[in-house]
């Protein structure tokens, strides 16, 4: 799987975030894998993207850099903290800089609450989904109860497990799902992938 590429993208700016914590648990998993894995941390200064304004002449160096990022990945993570049953303001604004490069890739979600982060994760995938990406059919939610009092070790079982499983399939049908929609575009006709011509 040395040719497989995944990025995540951590939508928390707390400084000891469950969510990035469990990005980090996911690298580990990926790299066993023998995958490439890629950490966008929008909370550092390096991919902090100002607030999305269409009116905007310029696209923001860090948007550039995660746009080229997500175009050469398989496979993409977002993963973000449960708000009031929603997103982060992060993640909502980094959604809003793309549309087309999340086509034909599969994504994969993290969400950090005391709840189920179901409604989380359902508007990541609601906003994946629009932009004709495609999404595995579950998530990983976790709190800081699943993790060691420093936040940077997962120390639920079942959690872990979990992580390994997201792991394994991103990395399996990523490739298959993104090389099959490269290869349909350059077909005429090829399903929905004939509009990103």
């Amino acid at each position: 799987m040395s040719n497989v590429k995944v990025l995540a993208i951590s939508a928390s700016l707390h400084p000891s975030s469950v969510s990035r914590a469990a990005l980090v648990a996911l690298r580990s998993e990926i790299t066993k894998l023998d995958a490439n894995y890629e950490l966008v941390d929008l909370a550092s200064e390096e991919w902090s993207l100002p607030l999305f304004d269409p009116r905007r002449k310029s696209s923001p160096a860090a948007y550039e850099k995660i746009k080229a990022l997500m175009l050469s990945s398989h496979a993409v993570v977002l993963a973000s903290p449960d708000y009031h049953g929603g997103a982060s303001g992060v993640m909502k604004n980094c959604l809003d800089y793309f549309w087309g490069e999340f086509a034909g890739r599969l994504f994969g979600y993290v969400c950090a609450s005391h709840e189920k982060g179901l409604t989380v994760m359902e508007q990541m995938r609601t906003s994946v989904r629009q932009c004709y990406g495609w999404s595995l059919p579950y998530g990983l939610s976790l709190s800081e109860s699943d993790l060691n009092a420093e936040r940077t070790e997962i120390t639920n079982a079942k959690v872990s497990s979990r992580v390994q499983l997201m792991a394994h399939d991103l990395c399996t049908y990523g490739p298959l799902l993104c090389d099959r929609f490269a290869m349909d575009k350059s077909k005429p006709g090829q399903g929905f992938a004939a509009i990103y011509k």
